[in-house]
C-alpha cells in the first residue's frame, strides 16, 4: 500500500513542526511539501502533487480560501483538510464551499488529525462528533460524498430507517423511545446496531450515510 502523501500549508512554524514530529510516527502518511502560504505551496506543487493538503485558513499573500479554491479549479484529484483555530460556523462553511474536504481545529487531538486525514483520503469528507447537524446537511449533498465501499449494499429494516431518522434529527434515546413506545434500552440497541452496520464512529457519520441513501433530505 503506497504512503499518503501530505503538504502542510501554514505561516506558524512552530504549528508546523509540531504537526511535522506527529507525522513522523505514521509510516503510511508521507510529508513531501512544506509552505508558508498558499502561494509557496501551489510553486512548489509543480513538481509533486500531494494527495491530502493540511491547510491553515489565514496566511499572508495567498490565504487558505483562495488557496483552496484554486486547487479545486487545477489539482481537483487533491483533497483539503482545513487546520484552523476558527471555529465559527462561517469559517467551517466558506473552506468548505471552496472546496475543503475537511475541517478540523488546531487543538485537535494527534490520533484525531492521522484519522480525518486517512477518512479525507479514502471517503472524500470528515466531519467530527463537534460540528452540528443542520451544518453537516448545508455542507453534504447527495452527490457530494464517496461513499464507503463497504456501505453500498447495506440493507436496513423499517425500523432501523425509522430510528435513523429521529436520531439525525438529535432526539435523544429516551426522546426516541417515548416517540415510537420502546424501552430505552431497546433503542439503546438499535442506536449500536446503526454505528455497526454503517460504520460510522458518531452522529455526523450516521447523518451522512443517511443523506447519502436519500434517508433523510438536506
Amino acid at each position: 500500500m503506497k504512503p499518503i502523501n501530505l503538504a502542510i500549508a501554514d505561516d506558524h512554524k512552530i504549528f508546523r513542526n509540531g504537526l511535522k514530529a506527529t507525522l513522523e510516527d505514521y509510516p503510511d502518511l508521507k510529508l513531501i511539501i512544506e509552505a508558508s502560504n498558499g502561494k509557496e505551496l501551489i510553486g512548489q506543487m509543480a513538481t509533486q502533487v500531494p494527495d491530502v493538503v493540511l491547510m491553515d485558513i489565514k496566511m499572508p499573500e495567498m490565504d487558505g480560501m483562495q488557496t483552496t479554491a484554486y486547487l479545486r479549479e487545477h489539482f481537483g484529484q487533491v483533497k483539503v483538510l482545513t487546520l484552523s483555530m476558527h471555529n465559527e460556523d462561517k469559517y467551517i462553511v466558506d473552506m468548505m464551499k471552496a472546496g475543503a474536504s475537511g475541517y478540523l481545529l488546531k487543538n485537535a487531538e494527534p490520533e484525531e488529525i492521522i484519522e480525518a486525514i486517512a477518512t479525507v483520503y479514502n471517503k472524500g469528507f470528515y466531519f467530527n462528533e463537534h460540528l452540528s447537524v443542520t451544518l453537516i446537511k448545508q455542507l453534504v449533498g447527495p452527490g457530494s460524498y464517496t461513499e464507503n465501499p463497504g456501505q453500498q449494499n447495506i440493507e436496513l429494516n423499517d425500523r432501523e430507517i425509522e430510528i435513523l431518522r429521529l436520531v439525525c434529527q438529535e432526539y435523544s434515546n429516551q426522546e426516541i423511545a417515548d416517540k415510537i413506545f420502546l424501552s430505552v434500552r431497546t433503542v439503546e440497541g438499535y442506536r449500536a446496531r446503526l454505528f455497526e452496520k454503517t460504520g460510522s464512529k458518531n452522529l455526523v457519520g450516521l447523518v451522512i450515510f443517511a443523506i447519502k441513501k436519500g434517508i433523510i433530505s438536506v
